[in-house]
C-alpha cells in the first residue's frame, strides 16, 4: 500500500496513502532509523544523514523555484499519478523528515524500507446510493462520465464489454447484466455516499436527472437496497482475477493502468482499442475508475519469442504516445516497476527526470535497493524478465496470484496460503521445464509439509476466490497421488468396518482418561516417529471421553406422535467424541428438542457403519471413499424413499460432506443441517425460549459458512442469549476433522488472533457461553481459548428444558 500510494476505488487524490499519511518508522540503506513520529525526526536526520538533509532541501528549491517544473508537478499530479517518485512532495512539505515520508509513498521499495506506518482515517458515509447504468458502447459510457461527476459521485467504475460478459458468468451477477448478449456494451458503476440521509436524497435527484438524459440500454435505478449494491460491488471488485481467470492456458495476464483527463476519456478507450486491434490483442478487458480517468487493462499472451515480446514493445509504445498526447499519466496507482521505467523521462522531461535520479542517489547511493524500479538506464527493461506462467493442475491452473485467498487460510501463519501453494506448484513445474531437476526435487519434498500436510482443506479459499478455486482440491489430488499404499489399506479396511472402529476410537479416548498423559505422549510419539505425523494423531489431555454407540438410536427418534419428516444422520464425529464436561452432546440435544416440538425423525438402520466419507476425500484415500459412498447411498436411497424425506445431520462439517457424497447419486436427495433444520421446524414450535445465558461467543465453522447456515445459527444464538457476538477475528480454527491432532501447531496457529479476542471479551464483558456447530470445531476452540465450547444446539436444549419436577 505504501509501495504503490495505494488507495481504495473512490478514494481519487484526496484520501490516498500520500494524503492520509501520518508517519512513518522507516530504515534507509545505511542503516539509518527513522520515526517521524518523533519532535525531534528533523534534527535526528540533520545529525545522522547530514548529506541527505541537505540534499533533500537543495532538490526541493530546485523544483519549486523552476516555474516549467513546478508547472509540470501541478498538472500531472492533479490526476492520480504514481509514475516516477512523488515528487510532488517537493511543493508539498517543508522538513527533510516530512520531505522524505511522502517520498517514500510510492517509491517501491527503492529509496528506504517501511518498518511502520501510521495514517489518518476516513470517515464512512453510513448513506448510500447505487446505480448499474448499462451504455451501447464504451463510448457511450465514457462520454457520459463528466456528467455524471458533476453530480458529486463518490464513485464511477468503468466496466466494458468483455468485462460484463465476465460478471454474466458469475454466482448471482447484478440484474442490469444480465438477458442480453454482451457484444459491444458498456456499464457504469455509480454510488454517491453521504452523512446525511437528506444530502443523499439531492444528489440522487440529480443523478435521475442526468441518467434521464443520456441513452443508456435501460432505464436506471438508483437503489439503496443493500443486496443491490453487494452484487454490483461483487461483479465489479473481482473483475480483474476473473478475467484473468479466464485466460487461456499458459498465457500471461499483464495488468496496466493509466489516467488521462477526464475530458479525453473516450477518447483514451477509442485509442486503447485500436491499439489492440493493431497488436492482436483481440481479448482485451478495459475497465477502471473513470470518475477519475484511470483506466485499467489487461492484455494475455504468451509473452515469449521475438514475435510475441516484439508485438509487446510495439505496442508499449503506441500506448505511451497515447497517453502522454492526452497530458495523462503513464501510471495512475499500480507503481512504475520495470514496465514503465524506461519512460519516466518522457513523462517528466530531463530536468525532473534528473531531479529523480538525484533523490534516488542521495538515498541509496549504493544503488542496493531494488536496482533497475523507476529508475533504469536500460531502454528494453520493460520487455526483459516477463513473468511466464507455465500449466500446472487444472484445480488451480486459473489463478492469477491475486491473494484474495490469504486472510482466510488457517496456514498463513504456519507454512504456506493457497496463492503460495500454487506459485510453488508453478516454481517446480518450471524447474522441471528447465531440466533442473535438484530444484525441483528440493521444493517437492519441502512441499510435503508446509504445501499438503498443513492444509485443512476447508475450501475457506474458494469463499473469497475470485475464480472459484478450491486449493483444497489440489491437495486432496496430491495426497491421492501420494498415498502410501499399507496406510491406504488400513483406511479402506476401517470404511468396511466402521462400526468397530469408531467404537476403537471412542474407547481409546475414553481409556485414556485413566492412563498417565506422560505414558500417552511417549506412546504416541514413537508411533508418530514410525509412521508419520501425518499418520498417527498426537494425544493431548484436551480430548474429551470417547462418545456412545450410535446402534441403539436406530428407528423413529423425537415424538412418538407425529409422522417422521425427515432421515436423521447423528454424525459418526458424535460417537467417536464425547461432549464437553456437563453436556450431552448435539445428538441427544437434537433429539431432545425433537420431542419436545412434537417432531420426529427416523435414524436409518445401519446407522453405527456410516459415514459421510470425508475422513477418506479429505486424504485422498479413494477406495476407502468408494466402500463408504456405496454403504452410504444404498442406506439413503432406502431409508429416504429414494429422497422423498429430507436429510438432517447434526455436525456441519460432515452435513457438507454428506451433500457431496450424494451429490452424484442417482436420486435427488435434500441434506440439511440440523442447525437449519431446527431453526425452521423445531424452534417456533418450542414457544418462548428464555434465554439461557446473558453473552455468548459463536463460533461459525468453515462448513456452515459455505452451506449459508449464518442466518439459522443467529436465530437460534439469539434464542438462547441475550447478546451474541461473533469475534472479528473469526476464522477457520484449522483442526480440520484430524488435522489438529496430526499437526496441532496448525490449529495453534490458525486460532491464535480469535483465541485472543475471546480471552479479551471474556474479560471485559463476562462472555458466560461459547457455542460452535461442529463437534471437531469445538474441540479446537476449547483447545485454542481454554474454554468450553459445545453445540449451539445443547444451548437450546438446555435452554427449553422443563422444570424438575
Amino acid at each position: 500500500m505504501v509501495a504503490n500510494n495505494s488507495s481504495g476505488m473512490a478514494c481519487g487524490t484526496v484520501e490516498n496513502a500520500y494524503r492520509t499519511l501520518e508517519s512513518m518508522v522507516f530504515v534507509l540503506p545505511s542503516g539509518t532509523v527513522v520515526d517521524t513520529s518523533s519532535p525531534d525526526a528533523d534534527d535526528q536526520l540533520w545529525a545522522e544523514e547530514p548529506r541527505l538533509a541537505k540534499g533533500l532541501l537543495r532538490l526541493q528549491r530546485r523544483v519549486s523555484e523552476n516555474p516549467g517544473s513546478r508547472a509540470i508537478v501541478e498538472r500531472q499530479f492533479a490526476m492520480k499519478n504514481t509514475i516516477g517518485y512523488g515528487i510532488n512532495a517537493f511543493l508539498d512539505f517543508a522538513g527533510p523528515s516530512d520531505l522524505l515520508q511522502h517520498l517514500i509513498i510510492g517509491s517501491e521499495g527503492t529509496l528506504a524500507f517501511v518498518a511502520e506506518v501510521t495514517f489518518r482515517t476516513v470517515p464512512l458515509s453510513p448513506h448510500l446510493a447505487t446505480s448499474l447504468a448499462v451504455f451501447s458502447s464504451l463510448d457511450d459510457a465514457a462520454r457520459a462520465v463528466p456528467a455524471l461527476v458533476s453530480t458529486g459521485a463518490a464513485t464511477l467504475e468503468l466496466m466494458d464489454a468483455a468485462s460484463i460478459r465476465v460478471g454474466q458468468s458469475l454466482s448471482g451477477p447484478p440484474d442490469e447484466i444480465v438477458g442480453f448478449k454482451a457484444t459491444t456494451q458498456a456499464a457504469l458503476l455509480v454510488e454517491y455516499r453521504t452523512a446525511d440521509p437528506a444530502h443523499l436524497l439531492d444528489l440522487s435527484a440529480d443523478a435521475e436527472r442526468v441518467f434521464n438524459q443520456l441513452d443508456t440500454l435501460a432505464p436506471v435505478a438508483i437503489s439503496t437496497d443493500p443486496s443491490m449494491r453487494a452484487r454490483a460491488w461483487g461483479f465489479r471488485k473481482g473483475l480483474y482475477a476473473s478475467v484473468a481467470g479466464a485466460r487461456p492456458v499458459g498465457t500471461t495476464a499483464l495488468l496496466e493502468d493509466i489516467v488521462v483527463p477526464v475530458s479525453s476519456l473516450a477518447d483514451a478507450c477509442r485509442g486503447l482499442d485500436v491499439l489492440f486491434g493493431e497488436h492482436g490483442y483481440n481479448d482485451s478487458v478495459i475497465f477502471g475508475h473513470a470518475k477519475d480517468g484511470n483506466l485499467h487493462f489487461m492484455i494475455a499472451d504468451r509473452f515469449e519469442g521475438d514475435e510475441a515480446i516484439g508485438r509487446l514493445d510495439r505496442f508499449t509504445d503506441g500506448l505511451v504516445d497515447l497517453v502522454l498526447d492526452a497530458g495523462g499519466n503513464l501510471k495512475a496507482e499500480h507503481g512504475t516497476g520495470r514496465a514503465m521505467a524506461p519512460f519516466v523521462r518522457r513523462q517528466y522531461g530531463d530536468e525532473l527526470y534528473q531531479v529523480m535520479c538525484e533523490l534516488k542517489r542521495l538515498c541509496d547511493p549504493a544503488g542496493v535497493l531494488n536496482p533497475g524500479v523507476i529508475i533504469s538506464d536500460d531502454p528494453q527493461a520493460h520487455i526483459r524478465g516477463i513473468k511466464t506462467v507455465v500449466p500446472i493442475e487444472e484445480e488451480v491452473d486459473r489463478c492469477v496470484e491475486c491473494g484474495y485467498c490469504e486472510p482466510v487460510c488457517p496456514s498463513r501463519d504456519l507454512t504456506l496460503t493457497p496463492r503460495q501453494r500454487i506459485v510453488v506448484r508453478r516454481a517446480i513445474s518450471q524447474a522441471r521445464l528447465a531440466g533442473d531437476t535438484a530444484l525441483a526435487s528440493t521444493l517437492s519434498t519441502d512441499y510435503r509439509y508446509s504445501g499438503i500436510d498443513t492444509c485443512a482443506v476447508d475450501g475457506m479459499c474458494k469463499t473469497t476466490c475470485p475464480v472459484g478455486i478450491d486449493t483444497g482440491q489440489l491437495v486432496k489430488r496430491l495426497r491421492r497421488e501420494d498415498q502410501r499404499t499399507s496406510v491406504a489399506a488400513v483406511w479402506k479396511a476401517a470404511a468396511t468396518a466402521w462400526a468397530p472402529a469408531t467404537r476403537t476410537g471412542a474407547a481409546a479416548l475414553t481409556a485414556a482418561r485413566v492412563v498417565p498423559n506422560r505414558l500417552l505422549n511417549v506412546a504416541t510419539d514413537a508411533a508418530r516417529s514410525i509412521l508419520g505425523a501425518d499418520n498417527f494423531p498426537e494425544y493431548s489431555s484436551d480430548l474429551p471421553s470417547g462418545g456412545s454407540s450410535r446402534r441403539r438410536l436406530r428407528g423413529v427418534q423425537g415424538s412418538a406422535n407425529s409422522t417422521p419428516i425427515a432421515i436423521y444422520v447423528p454424525a459418526c464425529v458424535n460417537s467417536m467424541f464425547g461432549p464437553v464436561r456437563g453436556g450431552i452432546g448435539a445428538t441427544s440435544a437434537f433429539i431432545q428438542l425433537a420431542e419436545r416440538a412434537g417432531v420426529s425423525v427416523i435414524v436409518p438402520d445401519g446407522i453405527e457403519s456410516l459415514c459421510c466419507g470425508t475422513p477418506w476425500t479429505s486424504k485422498g484415500y479413494t477406495d476407502g471413499a468408494a466402500v463408504m459412498s456405496r454403504r452410504v447411498r444404498d442406506a439413503m436411497r432406502e431409508s429416504s424413499m429414494d429422497g422423498y424425506l429430507r436429510i438432517v445431520c447434526d455436525a456441519s462439517s460432515c452435513t457438507e460432506g454428506l451433500k457431496r457424497t450424494l451429490m452424484t447419486a442417482d436420486a435427488e436427495y435434500r441434506v440439511e443441517d440440523a442447525v437449519e433444520f431446527v431453526a425452521r421446524d423445531v424452534l417456533p414450535r418450542l414457544g418462548p425460549v428464555p434465554p439461557l445465558v446473558e453473552k455468548l461467543v459463536m463460533h461459525p465453522t468453515c462448513s456452515s459458512l459455505q452451506m449459508g447456515l449464518d442466518g439459522p445459527l443467529s436465530n437460534i444464538a439469539h434464542a438462547v442469549a441475550s447478546e451474541v457476538t461473533i469475534p472479528d477475528a473469526w476464522g477457520c480454527c484449522g483442526f480440520a476433522g484430524d488435522r489438529g491432532m496430526l499437526h496441532p501447531e496448525l490449529t495453534s496457529a490458525a486460532s491464535a488472533a480469535e483465541a485472543a479476542e475471546v480471552s479479551e471479551l471474556s474479560a471485559t464483558q463476562g462472555t458466560t457461553a461459547y457455542a460452535s456447530c461442529n463437534r471437531t470445531c469445538e474441540i479446537g476452540m476449547t483447545r485454542a481459548t481454554g474454554r468450553d465450547y459445545r453445540h449451539l444446539l445443547e444451548l437450546l436444549e438446555q435452554a427449553t428444558r422443563p422444570p424438575e419436577k
